[in-house]
């Protein structure tokens, strides 16, 4: 079994009790991000249980919230608010938005091996010019769902398939996180 696949997925949400993105509490990452935006439409790709999703339309973003795990997704269905959200349940490694978005969030999602530029070109073409793209992974020492230590984190593989011209991009570091926040100027 892939460790990024559908049946995977799945069986990592299937446990109860296990960590999923904080219990249900936003990033940090996206909430100091976005608390600074005002709120229009948003992406959140890979969104797991939805505590980012729900949170944003708390804030009064209009969410599509896309994973593949139909787990994950069920349960982000069955939680307060989350008829304010559109649910989409699809691969992320082959899936494309087919709408412009005023925010596009990916916080800590794992594609398969070989596929990141793909998906990162996908997210930035789902941005609207003014946009922002904001994708956060795990700094050194990071680990998958499994508990397998992954590559850190680089900004720059993603800056690496922006448009140069096209966007002015930000990166930082906070804890265990890389950041990187990228306004689309066109």
């Amino acid at each position: 079994m892939n460790d990024f696949d559908k049946a995977s997925w799945d069986e990592h949400y299937r446990h109860p009790g296990h960590d999923h993105h904080g219990h249900g509490r936003p990033h940090p990452q996206l909430v100091a991000a976005a608390s600074t935006l005002t709120p229009g439409s948003a992406l959140d790709s890979g969104c797991g249980e939805g505590a980012d999703a729900l949170w944003l339309a708390e804030q009064g973003w209009r969410v599509t919230a896309v994973d593949i795990s139909t787990t994950a997704l069920a349960r982000a269905r069955t939680r307060p608010g989350a008829d304010r959200v559109e649910w989409v349940e699809a691969d992320l490694a082959a899936w494309a938005p087919d709408a412009a978005y005023d925010l596009v969030s990916s916080q800590f999602v794992h594609v398969p091996e070989g596929g990141y530029d793909s998906y990162y070109r996908a997210l930035a073409g789902a941005v609207a010019p003014g946009g922002t793209l904001l994708v956060a992974g795990h700094g050194a020492g990071g680990h998958d769902h499994s508990g397998t230590a992954q590559p850190a984190f680089d900004p720059a593989a993603v800056i690496s398939v922006l448009d140069p011209h096209g966007w002015e991009a930000l990166a930082s570091e906070e804890g265990d996180a890389v950041v990187l926040r990228a306004l689309r100027l066109r």
